[in-house]
């Protein structure tokens, strides 16, 4: 806030962003802003650098993972390891949104292999 001029005939600001958009807000336990409750997976994170990329227009960010909170329904049972076929994030990916192709293989260090059908 404000939205910069060349982008107020598109965009608008909105501080309430959960309301506008219908979805709910979960307190964090580690970091001030707020998670999405109805995001399977959600990560409280302090960004450690930042890295400027093209020519200024973006930056890399990279993360501390402080706090992880997930879906039982994803989360291979027994263990603390996200079933990578059970989780279906949403990708945006050059103004696109994309789901996950399917699986064509995993490394040997796998600790999910056949997660939905292998017990921890």
């Amino acid at each position: 806030n404000p939205v910069p001029e060349s982008k107020q005939a598109v965009y608008r600001y909105e501080p309430d962003k959960c309301a506008a958009s219908g979805l709910t807000p979960a307190d964090s336990h580690i970091v001030k802003p707020q998670r999405v409750a109805e995001c399977a997976l959600q990560l409280e994170a302090r960004a450690r650098a930042l890295t400027p990329g093209g020519a200024g227009l973006f930056f890399s960010v990279e993360c501390d993972v402080l706090r992880v909170h997930s879906d039982e329904r994803i989360v291979v049972p027994g263990t603390h390891h996200i079933a990578p076929d059970l989780w279906s994030p949403l990708i945006y990916n050059f103004r696109h949104y994309h789901g996950l192709a399917p699986e064509v293989g995993y490394g040997f260090r796998s600790e999910t292999v056949n997660a939905t059908t292998c017990a921890a």
